[in-house]
């Protein structure tokens, strides 16, 4: 009744403009208090959450029947009562396995569980009519899918109602002390439902970026739905001021940013930081660089296909380059047609002894890109510019085909110089490297703890009087 008069006398809204968004900071005890109603608000959906769904309940089949509906009698004739009754029930029954329930002969059987109970239905009918068009095309994309990676959206919305009443300690009494509100549940009379609008199309696109496949749905289930609920719960600690901000922050927050999060995480536990990981780490960080380092310059003997710039306008004409197998000598020549494979050393008329190099420069440094003004403002082609500089004036110009070749070129140039290597990509592949080792290394320490502090160095010997016979 409470709930009914706040809604009547719009105290939600009046919260949200004069409480929430007012210029004054919320002190803890009105924190407290908006927490309190946050979660009483959410508490008003535990009779639905436990009420099991009766199968012979007309009014609640009904439900399912404008589900079915709403997918597909768009795109078929609505109102199509033509043909046998078994006619429709065999065409009711593909249509109830698209939808992705369990039981498709009768799909209120799936509503009986407690919890989500009959909310599961609940929000797939509010996502159905709400949002429509998202409804429809999540539902036609999984069910016309034929590489058995589709999401079953019956079963995914029920685990997810569960998830997210989880989530929301929906039922929970609230803690005296806690402050924990979320703004963003006040910007919308119905902000659960809404709030699992936004999360079922992320589950959608979640469970398509992990490949998941549904036939061994509790598997697949279990690893999509904890990388879903870390996606939730990440986007719901920066505290979104909106429903729409919160939608944003999912979006940020992909498959692979979720991984890339959990891996810079484990990188800085105590363990990894501590002094003798990072001694370690120092020690191996040479064996990794000279890995690297070989791994550019056998690139280099394979050499790569460059394009020309010509002054006036870009042509297809193009160049090769390889560095000899014993690293002292730099082929290059004229090509009529960009090449299949690799080019062999003798049919490239020019070299240009490694000895005689004086300099690499890139980007706004390379004289090519001095000399062209048009392509001085073409950025694109002045990050993948460099340039080798020989004897008094003589230059070798590349425009590299990508980022990636123009990092191995920088880099084995580089290398072969005795400079240090420099690109991105060097970066990222010692980050890779050097953690994968760090972690292979560590494997033999499993649930050893280890110590700050290196053991003491034991006593001098009374005498140095000992000696070892080699023979």
């Amino acid at each position: 009744e409470m709930a009914n008069i706040l809604a009547q006398k719009q105290l939600r809204s009046i919260i949200l403009t004069h409480v929430i968004r007012a210029q004054r900071a919320i002190n803890n005890e009105m924190a407290h208090q908006l927490y309190v109603l946050q979660v009483l608000t959410f508490n008003l959906l535990e009779d639905r959450m436990m009420t099991k769904m009766d199968p012979q309940d007309q009014a609640q089949r009904d439900i399912i029947f404008e589900l079915r509906r709403i997918a597909f009698d768009a795109e078929s004739e609505p109102n199509n009562s033509s043909g046998s009754i078994e006619k429709r029930k065999s065409m009711y029954t593909r249509d109830y396995k698209k939808l992705g329930f369990i039981n498709h002969v009768n799909p209120a059987m799936d509503f009986t569980q407690t919890p989500p109970g009959m909310l599961a239905l609940d929000n797939m009918l509010y996502f159905a009519k709400h949002h429509q068009d998202a409804y429809i095309r999540i539902v036609l994309e999984n069910s016309s899918r034929e590489d058995k990676h589709e999401c079953p959206f019956g079963r995914s919305s029920i685990e997810l109602t569960k998830m997210l009443c989880e989530i929301l300690k929906v039922g929970e009494l609230p803690s005296e002390t806690c402050n924990d509100f979320h703004p963003m549940f006040f910007t919308h009379d119905r902000s659960f439902e809404e709030f699992f609008c936004i999360c079922i199309q992320l589950l959608n696109k979640t469970w398509k970026e992990m490949r998941a496949t549904s036939e061994d749905f509790n598997k697949a289930r279990k690893g999509v739905m904890q990388v879903v609920k870390e996606q939730i719960m990440r986007a719901l600690t920066t505290k979104p001021s909106s429903l729409d901000q919160f939608k944003s922050k999912l979006q940020n927050l992909s498959y692979t940013e979720i991984l890339k999060i959990r891996q810079s995480e484990r990188m800085n536990q105590e363990d990894f930081q501590s002094r003798p990981i990072l001694e370690l780490k120092e020690k191996i960080q040479p064996e990794i660089l000279e890995l690297i380092k070989q791994q550019r310059l056998n690139r280099l003997v394979e050499g790569t296909c460059f394009r020309k710039l010509n002054s006036r306008r870009r042509q297809d004409k193009f160049w090769y380059c390889r560095l000899s197998p014993n690293h002292k000598v730099l082929h290059y020549g004229d090509l009529e047609e960009s090449p299949q494979g690799e080019v062999p050393h003798d049919s490239l008329q020019d070299k240009l002894p490694v000895a005689d190099i004086k300099a690499v420069v890139t980007g706004k440094d390379c004289p090519h890109m001095k000399e062209k003004g048009a392509l001085k403002q073409n950025k694109e082609v002045l990050e993948l510019a460099f340039s080798i500089l020989y004897d008094s004036s003589g230059q070798l110009n590349f425009i590299a085909p990508d980022k990636h070749e123009y990092c191995v070129w920088t880099d084995g140039l580089n290398a072969l110089l005795g400079k240090d290597m420099l690109s991105d990509l060097t970066r990222n592949d010692l980050d890779t490297l050097l953690s994968m080792e760090i972690k292979l290394r560590l494997l033999d320490l499993e649930n050893i703890q280890i110590p700050d502090a290196p053991p003491p160095i034991p006593k001098e010997p009374s005498n140095y009087d000992f000696v070892y016979d080699c023979n």
